[in-house]
Order: structure tokens, then sequence, then C-alpha cells
């Protein structure tokens, strides 16, 4: 399915992947427990981030769906 809007989604979805590897190796290197405690809220956020964009993903996905079988329906 091409939709610019679940497109979209899905970039942003890979950027949030990508973050939270970088703040995985940070984690691994820092020693500072107060660091590693920031590291750890700033995965919490962008995984919150990641579950958001997974449900409006389902959400526009199961709502094109509809539309297509609506217009399917339509010109039988």
């Amino acid at each position: 399915m091409d939709d610019p809007y679940l497109n979209e989604l899905k970039n942003e979805f890979k950027k949030y992947s990508s973050e939270l590897k970088i703040l995985k190796k940070n984690l691994l290197k820092s020693t500072s427990s107060d660091e590693q405690s920031k590291i750890i809220k700033k995965i919490d956020k962008v995984a919150k981030e990641m579950e958001k964009n997974q449900t409006q993903s389902s959400k526009v996905i199961k709502s094109r769906l509809k539309e297509i079988t609506r217009t399917k329906k339509r010109f039988m």
C-alpha cells in the first residue's frame, strides 16, 4: 500500500529505531548512574513514541483497508 502518511509513519519509526540504537550504545558506555538514568528516561520516551507510531499506523491501515473494500463493493 503506497500511502504518503503511512510512508511518513514508517520513516518516523525508522528514525526512532536508530535513535534507540544510539541510546543503547551510550547507555552501555556510560559509567555515571545519573547519566544512565537520563539515558533510560530518553529510551522510555522514544519507546512511547514508537508505540504511538505503531498504534497510529495500525489505525490508518485498517481505515485504508475499509475504504478499499467499500469502493470495491460499490463497483460490484
